[in-house]
């Protein structure tokens, strides 16, 4: 009978090998689409970025579940996963009952039970693997009872990085995907071609696409440097836009013009007429008509010219914050767009919008236009000119940026979501080396992100309130004391925790009651740095401190040579009296020891694996991956310790250990189930 594997190093395979995925919008391939119509029983309609997925049986009717492509490319990566965690609980179910495998973690089994487990055709590893499933959730990272038909959720979400509740569906998705070795590895080999595509061709993106997320993930930032030398009209909707202020209105404004008598004659004095400012009304054209003008005559002009025409970029920033059924209004019709990129459905001009179009289009001589509706290509293109109707071009792109903490402002109605693409944007380590300095000390700012990020999401249950790496802006990499709390602080205070309030004792006075804002100012005004550093330590987030292995701290990573060292010591497998990099680099040494026939890769996907992603840089990389990262770096120490392995390839471990991590790295080399076995002695 084919044994157990271990599930703890399944798990960190997988972690290991999910963690090179950056994360970024991708197609589906259209294999996968052709072949996957319906998944359990529901329907699912494919957008280019993302998928909706239509339930039934539910007591509110239809619901839809929208999932970007990112999610099925998750699940993929963990189907081998899911399929050994049934085998074992199949094994589970032949030694007890469904009942006891209830109440069984962190428990032991009964000497019935026992019995059972010895009697079933598998070698005492794998007994003592299945031994470790029933009794020690943490072994293979559970959380739900086994007798759940659900109990498979947590690890892969765990596994995953993965913490809203809304996202289990990606352990769904990986159940569907258990049993489809084809389909899994399209998607995974697919991936990389098709995100290729989408970075380096505009053609390849959407029309019309709608990037979300959590405050300060960079979505303006990424349509910034994807529209970089292209032509861009930019808006920004808020509760009192309209159709007026989108699209343009008549607006009154002053001229010049001579005053009359009552014969009519222009009154002169001194050889001059005389003025006076008058009010009349112009028309005025706000963003959508601009980068509607503007479009068209790209477009004409290029068709004249026998070019491809220029693409023109209408940018809506905080598009929820307006009510889009009120600011789109007729426009609405327009989004619908043909396989040519044209508007499907075109609308009648009023009078107002009429005139200014013929005026707008009155020189272009030339145009060509799909034939649409009934009408011939000629009277379409007729149409348009005159302002009579209006029609989207195919180089008119409309993207917009959506913050998900304002979604409950102006909530966008599924028949407006259904023409977006929606590419989500997750929140992820920038690499910049943010740092918040305080009192000459500084932090690690996404380290900060990571455990602030955490107690958000297990208060508020949701992700919406997280802070994304660009939340506030630093100056030379720096966030000072003033930014980080005028900033930091007060949304953390008067946004998040004001209407749900965290037991964590950072937020806490001495008193037990939560910390007021006020107390991180003295009484001139000025930030009370104490407060924040205070806050800062109870977080677990220390300042960096200058390496045990002697190196200078001459990066801003390492910037404070003059902090005392952690004169800890350690000792690993019995050899004893280890500083912190010595222990790092014995633990390390001892794995490589301990598997010759494994590579670089291999050694790196299993490491990265270990769930320090976030709590350790570049924790193990291989050559190509070391060489990637500094290879344009000013840092003389590149923060890594090189080791050869017997294939003669090399492989780097990270220097970048401190009180704040070391911790970590001790208990998931502990736990690994590599006879590897780190004690602090003092």
């Amino acid at each position: 009978m084919e044994e157990l594997r271990n599930l703890k190093q399944i798990y960190s395979l997988a972690a290991g090998r999910f963690n090179q995925y950056e994360g970024k919008d991708f197609v589906l391939p259209q294999l996968f689409k052709e072949q996957v119509k319906e998944i359990n029983s529901n329907t699912i309609t494919y957008n280019k970025y993302s998928a909706v997925i239509e339930t039934r049986g539910n007591q509110n009717g239809v619901l839809n579940i929208f999932l970007p492509n990112q999610w099925f490319y998750i699940a993929s990566y963990f189907t081998d996963f899911y399929n050994e965690l049934q085998r074992y609980k199949k094994e589970a179910l032949k030694v007890t009952s469904k009942e006891r495998l209830k109440e069984l973690n962190g428990s032991s089994l009964t000497a019935y039970e026992e019995n059972r487990l010895s009697q079933l055709s598998l070698s005492e590893q794998s007994k003592t693997y299945l031994r470790l499933f029933m009794t020690d959730y943490s072994w293979w990272f559970g959380a739900k009872t086994i007798d759940r038909g659900d109990f498979y959720v947590s690890p892969i979400l765990n596994s995953a990085r993965l913490v809203n509740a809304s996202q289990s569906f990606v352990a769904e998705l990986c159940a569907f995907l258990a049993d489809k070795s084809d389909l899994v590895q399209t998607i995974i080999s697919g991936e990389e071609s098709a995100l290729e595509e989408h970075v380096t061709s505009n053609k390849c993106l959407s029309l019309q696409q709608i990037y979300y997320g959590a405050p300060g993930t960079g979505k303006s930032h990424e349509i910034k440097e994807l529209t970089e030398g292209k032509q861009v009209i930019r808006t920004t909707f808020h509760p009192d836009s309209d159709y007026s202020t989108f699209v343009g209105a008549y607006k009154p404004t002053t001229i010049e013009v001579p005053m009359r008598d009552v014969t009519g004659k222009v009154i002169v004095e001194n050889g001059q007429p005389v003025t006076e400012n008058r009010i009349v009304y112009e028309f005025v054209e706000q963003a959508f008509l601009q980068a509607y003008i503007k479009a068209w005559k790209q477009y004409a002009k290029a068709a004249a010219e026998g070019k491809e025409a220029e693409e023109v970029f209408l940018v809506i920033e905080e598009i929820n914050r307006g009510n889009c059924a009120q600011i789109f209004g007729d426009l609405f019709q327009l989004l619908d767009r043909g396989d040519d990129g044209f508007s499907e459905y075109p609308i009648n001009a009023d009078k107002d919008l009429q005139r200014q179009l013929a005026k707008a289009f009155e020189k272009m001589e030339y145009l060509k236009a799909p034939a649409l509706c009934g009408m011939t290509a000629e009277e379409v293109a007729v149409k348009v000119r005159k302002g009579e109707i209006l029609l989207l071009p195919n180089n008119l792109y409309i993207w917009a940026t959506m913050n998900t903490s304002d979604q409950s402002l102006f909530p966008i109605d599924s028949a407006f979501k259904r023409r977006w693409d929606w590419v989500y944007m997750p929140i992820t380590d920038a690499k910049k080396n943010y740092v918040i300095e305080i009192d000459n000390d500084q932090y690690d700012w996404w380290s900060f992100l990571t455990v602030i990020n955490a107690i958000i999401e297990s208060t508020t249950r949701s992700e919406d309130k997280k802070l994304g790496y660009f939340f506030a802006k630093a100056k030379d990499n720096k966030i000072t004391a003033d930014t980080f709390v005028g900033k930091i602080i007060f949304y953390l205070w008067n946004d998040v925790f004001k209407d749900n309030e965290t037991n964590h004792k950072a937020f806490k006075d001495e008193d037990g009651d939560m910390l007021a804002f006020h107390k991180f100012f003295h009484d001139d005004g000025s930030v009370n740095t104490n407060v924040v550093i205070k806050f800062l330590q109870d977080l677990e987030v220390y300042p960096f401190e200058l390496p045990d292995d002697g190196t200078a701290a001459q990066s801003v990573t390492i910037p404070n040579a003059k902090r005392q060292r952690d004169k800890s010591r350690y000792s690993v497998n019995g050899t004893d009296g280890l500083n912190k990099a010595q222990m790092t680099r014995e633990a390390f040494r001892l794995y490589i020891d301990a598997h010759p026939e494994a590579d670089a890769q291999e050694i790196a996907q299993v490491w990265n694996g270990l769930g320090l992603k976030d709590y350790v840089r570049h924790l193990v990389e291989t050559e190509e991956d070391f060489n990637t990262r500094t290879k344009d770096s000013s840092d003389p120490n590149k923060r890594a310790t090189e080791f050869e392995l017997s294939n003669g390839e090399k492989i780097y471990l990270s220097t970048q250990f401190g009180i704040g991590n070391i911790g970590r790295f001790i208990d998931a080399v502990n736990n690994a189930g590599w006879n590897i076995r780190i004690d602090k002695q003092a």
